[in-house]
């Protein structure tokens, strides 16, 4: 059976990702074959191998939230919610795409990105034994870090001016999707009558399922780099991501706000950073005009 997009009911029209503010945006970055882009987070070896991680457990993290949300798909009737899922889906598998060539990226320059790889699949085999309406929650918690990340991709200034600019912009695109579309998985649980107690359980399952295979791939990767042994470094990217005012640190503040039983993802507005970086991005001038492949057909719908 083919599936339809939903229609308005006021205006009659079809309802797409495009039209709820969810755009699905094809871009094709291509990372030059003669530079060696490892190091790309400030020169530092230890912080840059964690971003390499997280681009390592993306592609199947990804998956793993869509079906969490497909599986309740069917039973959503709101119509502006199905197209919001429709443009979640198709950002999330874009993502993971992107992901996966940016990986192969650094398969090519030695470094082992297969690792984390499997040890997320590992992982999130776990949670996959779950009742799906607890899957379901674990994939809200998990969305609320990536859009709290997403934002310190977006504001932190340190992290823009230091990092490899050819690789920051598939990391401003992929944050800018995150906040697009933070709300929507939250959304389907709440339609599907999600508790307060499996959004309780949902941060301490996902920390125990995913905590310790993404800092075994983390040591991994930094103990098979060529930088191993150079402690100051080390000692500086861990200033650099957990320090005061690191890139980690400030986010963990944030996180206790998705147990509270009154929580919704819109709560934390990024609606005018949001606004600004899809003009910067994808504006008349934006930086990502080169890569975007689908912008006419996205501006139609």
């Amino acid at each position: 059976m083919t599936a339809h997009a939903p229609v308005s009911p006021a205006s009659g029209r079809r309802m797409t990702g495009a039209s709820v503010g969810i755009p699905p945006r094809q871009l094709e970055f291509r990372q030059p074959a003669d530079q060696a882009r490892h190091a790309f987070f400030n020169g530092n070896a230890l912080a840059s191998s964690l971003f390499v991680v997280m681009s390592g457990i993306f592609p199947p993290g990804e998956r793993f939230f869509m079906e969490s949300v497909r599986h309740f798909r069917e039973g959503i009737n709101d119509p502006k919610l199905r197209a919001e899922i429709s443009g979640f889906m198709g950002q999330e598998a874009l993502h993971g795409r992107e992901h996966e060539r940016l990986n192969a990226f650094f398969a090519e320059r030695g470094i082992d990105v297969a690792m984390p790889e499997r040890m997320i699949r590992i992982s999130l085999g776990l949670l996959e034994k779950l009742p799906a309406r607890q899957q379901l929650a674990c994939t809200t918690f998990m969305e609320h870090f990536t859009a709290l990340l997403a934002e310190q991709w977006l504001t932190d200034d340190r992290f823009q001016q230091t990092s490899d600019p050819e690789m920051l912009k598939l990391w401003y695109w992929h944050a800018l999707e995150e906040l697009e579309h933070k709300a929507v998985a939250y959304d389907v649980l709440d339609q599907v009558h999600g508790t307060h107690a499996e959004r309780l359980l949902a941060g301490p399952l996902v920390v125990a399922a995913l905590a310790p295979g993404i800092v075994f791939s983390w040591a991994w990767l930094v103990a098979k780099d060529s930088q191993r042994l150079n402690w100051r470094e080390h000692r500086r990217g861990l200033r650099e991501l957990f320090g005061r005012g690191g890139f980690i640190s400030s986010i963990l503040p944030k996180m206790p706000d998705f147990i509270r039983a009154d929580f919704h993802p819109a709560q934390h507005d990024t609606r005018v950073l949001e606004k600004m970086w899809r003009e910067k991005l994808f504006g008349q001038q934006g930086e990502l005009l080169q890569e975007f492949r689908n912008r006419e057909a996205l501006s139609a719908a």
